[in-house]
């Protein structure tokens, strides 16, 4: 499988060569960075009413006065799929004041 040059296609592309089959189910994480805590909150309270079945966690960033809500979707993490979800987290992200920093497939 070829991607992209651009970060994602990269990432990808690394995560093909290290053996990780890209055509099966994965939980895929996404970040968002917020520098208000009740900004990170409404938007993990927004997400437990608009997608109940989405883990999402709230946790303090290794930055001081930064949050991370980090959502956690089950998907296959194909280049197209990852790319529509962070632009959708980051719409998202930004009527809370934050914004998509990101994602990793769950080990």
């Amino acid at each position: 499988m070829t991607f992209p040059d651009d970060e994602t296609g990269q990432v990808l592309a690394e995560m093909q060569t290290a053996g990780i089959n890209l055509s099966e189910m994965h939980k895929v994480v996404f970040f968002q960075l917020f520098e208000q805590e009740l900004q990170a909150k409404a938007m993990v309270e927004h997400l437990a009413a608009q997608a109940p079945d989405m883990q999402v966690a709230i946790e303090p960033d290794e930055l001081p006065n930064v949050w991370d809500v980090n959502c956690t979707v089950n998907m296959i993490p194909s280049y197209e799929a990852i790319i529509a979800q962070e632009a959708e987290f980051e719409l998202l992200a930004n009527k809370f004041n934050g914004y998509n920093d990101g994602w990793g497939i769950e080990a």
